[in-house]
C-alpha cells in the first residue's frame, strides 16, 4: 500500500473514530481502544496517523469548532449531521495545525464525505 493510500485509509479510521466519539461521548482512549476492537487488523502506520489525527482534533477541539461555526452561516455545529461534522473537523484540524497542503485536505475531506456521508455531504 502507498503512502497516499495509507494516509487515506488513516483519515477514513479517523473519521470513524471521531463519529464513535460524537455518538458516545467518551473518553479518547476508551473510544480508540473500543474502535480498534471492532476492525480488522490495521497496519501500524494508519492506526497511528489515524490515532494521531483523533488526539489532534481531540485537543483543539474548542478552537476547531469555533473556526467553523465562524466560516458557516445558518448552521450551528449541532444541526450538522454528525458524519459532515466530523468531516469538517478533520479537515479543519488538517488546515489549521499541520502541514498537509490545502489542496489535499480539500480534496480528502470531499472524498470523506462523498464515501460516509449524504448524497450532498461531498
Amino acid at each position: 500500500m502507498t503512502l497516499t493510500a495509507r494516509r487515506t485509509r488513516a483519515r477514513e479510521r479517523t473519521l470513524q473514530a471521531l463519529y464513535q466519539i460524537d455518538v458516545a461521548a467518551e473518553g479518547i482512549d476508551d473510544a480508540l481502544a473500543a474502535f480498534w476492537r471492532s476492525f480488522e487488523p490495521v497496519e501500524q502506520e494508519v492506526r497511528t496517523l489515524a490515532e494521531e489525527l483523533v488526539r489532534g482534533v481531540a485537543q483543539h477541539r474548542r478552537r476547531v469548532d469555533e473556526a467553523i461555526e465562524e466560516a458557516s452561516s445558518n448552521w450551528r455545529l449541532a444541526r450538522m449531521a454528525r458524519v459532515d461534522r466530523n468531516v469538517l473537523r478533520l479537515a479543519v484540524y488538517e488546515l489549521l495545525l499541520t502541514d498537509v497542503p490545502v489542496k489535499v485536505v480539500i480534496n480528502e475531506a470531499i472524498e470523506l464525505g462523498k464515501k460516509f456521508g449524504s448524497e450532498s455531504s461531498g
